[in-house]
């Protein structure tokens, strides 16, 4: 396939796809002309690529995967340390949703009359906020 058939399956800008070889990351078959060619599995390796970034793995990391011979060797330790990552972040988005709905709907005449708000204040302030959210 070239460049521009690997561009239009996988949804990729073609300029995507020379920075992700210019990264190490895919490799061309060849060439045929002036364009890339590709062989069928680089389909697979984008789609790991893009699977990557959508749970927030950096670039350098999703490479980390791959072999040399274009294999995968996926640390599975890794993958669960960013699952405890995305599960931490999960916690702390929900906290922070939770005190903004409450902050929103708190009967007190103003936020400084809230007692829960007073709470949520000296926790932030002691830190005890985003230790409880590193647990």
């Amino acid at each position: 396939m070239d460049i521009a058939e690997v561009a239009q399956r996988s949804g990729m800008a073609a300029s995507t796809l020379r920075y992700y070889e210019k990264k190490g990351l895919i490799k061309p078959a060849g060439r045929n002309g002036l364009r890339r060619t590709y062989a069928p599995g680089v389909l697979d390796t984008l789609a790991i690529i893009s699977l990557g970034q959508s749970a927030g793995l950096s670039l350098d990391e999703i490479g980390s995967m791959f072999t040399p011979e274009g294999g995968t060797s996926i640390d599975r330790a890794f993958l669960l340390s960013k699952a405890e990552e995305i599960d931490a972040l999960a916690k702390r988005l929900k906290a922070m949703s939770e005190g903004l709905r409450h902050a929103a709907a708190c009967p007190a005449p103003s936020h400084a009359e809230c007692p829960k708000f007073q709470r949520l204040l000296k926790a932030a302030a002691s830190g005890a906020i985003e230790r409880s959210l590193r647990m």
